[in-house]
């Protein structure tokens, strides 16, 4: 995919992280998967993200990604495929590489490992695999990967092939910034956990679009917020965070690394079998796993 078709993908609708599905050892399984993607990209999501946040990039074996991105692409149709990347600079560009070559349109370069690292640092490992390939990339900031806005601007010089902006930090002071400095030059796309939370607050800051984990399970509803805040219908958007975002917050909230579990439980309660999650996750409880399906059964779109 062009790197120009790619960012006017991400701007054009919807994205989502569809989950990684593992089989009862643990392995992936790509039937389920594949039957999952072929779901969801009925739903129009403009581009799904394989082997991303949601889909335990940080569980995954590097060897495992290009697996998941051919098995994603293959399922999707005409949905654009962008795969997960990171670690650190040899790793993340031996996986962008490979990501490549397995079909992706593009790679999102998730922070990278463990230590923090000077705007300097952090500027020399996103060229590092800008230059590595040919398809689009996009920055995930978060964590301790927070590039400042004059970096990412000599990034853009420099990078034709850098297309996207992910912002993860909740920081609307700097988002705004580098939305004001670089202006259309990249596509701004809202990554916060459970991003419909902080999605009028992003669109604000020039965010058009973001990641829906939710969509995963609940598609139709994840796309009718989508539309009320496109359509600035306030009415709508507060009536499905009170019915449905807050009390999945609440669930979120009752264990550190639910963002992803309860995602994953979700998906298995709408009859996808996704299989558990890999350690150090752990999967919702029985009493939890009724409060999702509850959740669901209440706010069908």
């Amino acid at each position: 995919m062009e790197h120009a078709a790619l960012k006017q993908a991400l701007g054009a609708g919807l994205l989502s992280f569809p989950v990684t599905h593992f089989d009862e050892s643990g392995a992936f399984e790509s039937k389920s998967y594949a039957s999952h993607i072929e779901w969801l990209a009925g739903f129009d999501a403009s581009v799904l993200f394989a082997a991303g946040g949601t889909g335990e990039f940080f569980s995954l074996a590097p060897e495992e990604v290009p697996t998941i991105v051919s098995a994603a692409k293959a399922a999707a149709g005409e949905t654009p495929i962008v795969s997960g990347c990171g670690y650190g600079g040899k790793m993340a560009v031996e996986l962008a590489q490979a990501a490549e070559a397995a079909g992706a349109d593009g790679v999102l370069l998730l922070p990278h490992y463990l230590i923090d690292a000077p705007q300097e640092g952090l500027y020399a490992h996103v060229k590092a695999v800008c230059d590595a390939v040919d398809i689009g990339v996009i920055i995930y900031n978060r964590d301790n990967c927070i590039l400042q806005a004059d970096w990412i601007e000599r990034l853009a010089n420099e990078c034709p092939n850098l297309v996207g902006f992910k912002d993860g930090s909740g920081d609307i002071g700097l988002v705004r910034q580098i939305t004001a400095r670089l202006g259309d030059r990249l596509t701004y796309v809202g990554g916060m956990p459970t991003a419909e939370l902080f999605a009028e607050a992003y669109l604000g800051a020039g965010f058009t679009t973001y990641s829906s984990a939710v969509f995963n399970f609940v598609p139709k509803l994840a796309q009718k917020f989508y539309g009320a805040l496109r359509a600035d219908d306030k009415a709508t958007m507060r009536q499905i965070l009170n019915d449905f975002f807050y009390p999945f917050m609440a669930i979120r909230n009752r264990q550190k690394g639910y963002a992803v579990s309860a995602i994953k439980a979700g998906v298995r309660l709408v009859g996808h079998p996704a299989g558990a999650v890999r350690a150090p996750l752990t999967d919702l409880t029985a009493e939890e796993n009724e409060m999702m399906a509850r959740l669901i059964e209440q706010n069908q779109a």
